[in-house]
């Protein structure tokens, strides 16, 4: 995973420090600003308290929706928020982390000094200016979680500013979101086809991703529910809820009773995407 650059350690929290900035402020900059901020940028900077009166809130992470990643590919994750200051804010920061210790982990960002700054609106409001920012981060699990899938779980959005005079503001655990690993799910119900009355038997197997090895592999001991759709229906009905064996393996029996399409459905856990296999028809005769 990438690591959080340029910020000073306080007191357990992290609190931006010593930004140099790029060629324009990323946030809706008002006058004066860039030439402050560099300014104070260029001193030796000793840790100090949050000076700031930057307060943030309606902070959502990939549309309030869980991260589920791969083995491959990258992915987007847009990222909103909004900001509040009396005198104005010059440029803002935004990551994800994971733990108890904002400034002592591994952290999910777009990097200081890239494209990767939140851009924000700005809007005089009463008794000061209100932003609404936006960014992307791009995960990518080959690269940024290849060292263990222990990372899987709930992450933080960790939120910073300078105001205008250089005074850092920040708030650790503005929106929570979920990084799950993806799963797969199979099924083949067979014979086909099959006298009615006569047993079915449904086969799958229920496998997710392992970011160490860039492999899927059997998720054991998970329940699975098998489903039916009757030929001319758009819904499905459980019949029943199995098991996966240790290998992720799933084998399971029904009665035929019309023609149809079986599947198995994993709901999914606090680690790990849900996933639905294709349904597999069955002709009744």
């Amino acid at each position: 995973m990438r690591r959080h650059t340029a910020i000073t350690v306080l007191s357990g929290a992290v609190v931006l420090s010593a930004l140099v900035l790029p060629g324009a402020a990323r946030a809706a900059e008002r006058p004066g600003a860039a030439t402050d901020l560099r300014a104070f940028a260029s001193q030796s900077v000793q840790p100090m308290d949050s000076l700031g009166g930057t307060t943030f809130k309606d902070g959502v992470v990939n549309n309030g929706k869980d991260i589920v990643l791969g083995v491959t590919g990258k992915k987007a994750v847009p990222v909103t928020f909004t900001a509040f200051d009396n005198e104005g804010v010059a440029i803002t920061q935004a990551f994800l982390w994971q733990g108890t210790d904002s400034s002592s982990t591994d952290t999910i960002t777009g990097g200081l000094g890239s494209d990767d700054y939140p851009t924000c609106t700005e809007t005089p409001v009463q008794n000061g200016y209100s932003y609404s920012c936006k960014t992307v981060f791009t995960i990518d699990p080959a690269n940024d979680f290849k060292d263990g899938n222990g990372t899987a779980g709930t992450w933080k959005l960790f939120l910073g500013a300078y105001d205008i005079y250089a005074n850092a503001s920040y708030d650790d655990d503005v929106a929570r979101t979920k990084i799950k690993r993806a799963a797969k799910l199979t099924a083949n119900a067979s014979p086909e086809p099959v006298k009615k009355g006569r047993t079915i038997t449904v086969t799958g197997k229920l496998s997710r991703a392992n970011w160490t090895t860039g492999k899927y592999a059997g998720y054991a001991t998970q329940p699975v529910k098998l489903q039916f759709r009757k030929k001319g229906s758009s819904t499905y009905t459980t019949l029943k809820t199995v098991k996966t064996s240790s290998t992720g393996a799933l084998s399971t029996t029904t009665k035929a009773g019309s023609d149809g399409y079986y599947r198995f459905v994993f709901a999914g856990t606090t680690t790990t995407g849900s996933a639905t296999a294709p349904g597999d028809f069955v002709d009744v005769r």
